[in-house]
């Protein structure tokens, strides 16, 4: 049989590649940071999620080859029968304490956390009521449980109004948005949602990817933003963008909560325990987030600069609130010629384009990190320039 299939999927790529949607790896053969090396030059990197330059930091890799010393390289298990270390504890503990909620449990990636949270908390006598670009793993998560699905436009509260409404009859309601979406860049407005919330008699999920270390004046995510640390039922997160780079996801809120995704979250139950490497580089990263703010303020100006520089030089770029600016291009074909370009000017970056964005939403999704100097900057920007005007995008 699988020579027909071959056929099939050997069709179903060259229509991918005809379309100009095929998507190539470039391979970088250096540390992540703000000058990395692709095919044996140097560029600057601003497509990374690495907000607050710690994926090479030294007190990070310090501390995680120190606990492979002290704890070993992996677990070996999941963590209800020999995975759980004290050290993962700690973590959790200090999550918990970095948002300002009761508890905190670990994934080894948000993806798993977001694919873990509905199943087991909500029947079909529920409701979820979802933002309509919320990430890929909130979906497939909802598609996971049995609960009734509502959807409302993006940030539309009007409409997140109406869909409250049509869901009244149901037993429990939950809200789920992302803090900051990661293809436009725009925040949620999460103090209208949670007027919503409290009118409707309905609960609160925001996954903090994009948005925690990088939103609100110490980077305690959207709950800060809108002073509304420990209001919110459940949020989600990552250690892999501004967290240090790396892997593992955790959701953390309400004690009940957690302590029933222990009992019955499946990436939970059935998934290894983050090696002690990682858990180690966790703690240390939220020490440094309690001892000072000087990653977030450098990139909030980083991010203020950028984007005034390049609105002044004429290019289209989507309201943001977070670290990610949208240059919008909206055809395909041209996000990968623009992406392609900009390489050779020594800038890396990477053309979104459908499905990862609608059909008709290209776009360079830059990515401003805390490891950025102001030289750098200047030198994207005059790169985007001269590539612009070469594509007669501005």
């Amino acid at each position: 049989m699988y020579q027909d299939f071959q056929t099939h999927l050997t069709s179903e790529l060259a229509a991918i590649k005809e379309a100009g949607l095929f998507k190539n790896e470039r391979l970088i053969a250096s540390p992540q940071g703000a000058d990395i090396v692709v095919n044996g030059k140097h560029v600057l990197n601003f497509c990374a999620n690495n907000y607050l330059g710690l994926a090479n930091h030294p007190a990070l890799i310090a501390a995680a080859k120190k606990a492979m010393d002290e704890r070993g390289y992996g677990m070996s298990s999941v963590r209800f029968i020999c995975g759980t270390q004290d050290r993962h504890k700690e973590l959790e503990q200090a999550i918990s304490r970095y948002f300002g909620t009761e508890d905190a449990i670990l994934y080894a990636a948000c993806f798993d956390a977001n694919g873990g949270v509905f199943e087991p908390l909500l029947t079909e006598e529920d409701a979820i009521i979802s933002d309509a670009l919320n990430h890929a793993s909130i979906i497939d998560g909802v598609r996971l449980c049995k609960a009734q699905r509502f959807r409302y436009a993006n940030a539309d509260m009007a409409e997140l109004e109406e869909q409250l409404k049509a869901a009244q009859s149901c037993r429990f309601r939950l809200i789920v948005t992302d803090g900051v979406f990661s293809m436009d860049g725009n925040v949620c407005p999460l103090d209208k949602i949670y007027e919503l919330a409290n009118r409707y008699n309905a609960m609160i999920m925001v996954d903090e990817s994009h948005s925690a270390g990088v939103v609100g004046k110490t980077g305690r995510g959207v709950t800060e933003l809108y002073q509304l640390r420990g209001k919110v039922e459940i949020l989600t997160g990552t250690l892999g963008k501004a967290f240090g780079g790396a892997v593992g996801g955790f959701t953390t809120g309400k004690k009940e909560i957690i302590d029933l995704l222990r009992q019955r979250s499946r990436p939970y139950l059935f998934s290894n325990s983050l090696p002690p490497m990682v858990v180690a580089a966790g703690i240390e990263m939220f020490a440094m987030m309690d001892k000072t703010n000087e990653l977030q303020d450098k990139l909030h100006r980083n991010t203020d600069y950028f984007r005034e520089k390049m609105l002044a030089a004429g290019f289209d770029i989507k309201p943001t609130q977070s670290a990610i600016c949208a240059v919008m291009l909206y055809d395909a074909k041209l996000s990968q010629e623009f992406s392609a370009k900009l390489q050779d000017e020594g800038i890396y970056v990477t053309g979104f384009y459908y499905p990862v964005v609608p059909k008709g939403q290209a776009r360079i999704r830059v990515q401003i990190s805390a490891a950025h100097e102001q030289e750098h900057l200047d030198k994207c920007i005059e790169a985007f320039i001269k590539v612009g005007k070469m594509l007669e995008v501005i």
